[in-house]
């Protein structure tokens, strides 16, 4: 009984040491990445890799419905045009239009 006794303290301390020392790691990488997403040359990458893919995918939309006409989806449609609005790109672009 001793023994047992002795094995479950043991049990419960190494957890307890375990799980602030874990608790404390889990802090610093934390830091790390805030501090890594607050950097300005890392933001200004993430942006411009964001812009040129917006660029690029307005490209492919375009030329794949020249080749595909009006064969597509009035969803794919719908989805771009929402999310050309969200973004805050209102341009004069004919995303989703019909030529009737």
């Amino acid at each position: 009984m001793r023994y047992r006794l002795t094995f479950i303290a043991g049990v419960a301390l190494g957890y307890v040491l375990g799980t602030r020392a874990g608790r404390e790691r889990y802090e610093q990488l934390k830091k790390a990445a805030q501090q890594l997403a607050e950097n300005p040359a890392v933001r200004n990458a993430a942006e411009s890799a964001a812009h040129g893919s917006r660029d690029f995918a307005g490209k492919a939309y375009h030329s794949v419905s020249e080749k595909v006409g009006d064969k597509v989806p009035v969803s794919v449609t719908d989805r771009v045009r929402s999310l050309r609005e969200r973004s805050g790109h209102n341009g004069s672009d004919d995303w989703g239009t019909t030529n009737t």
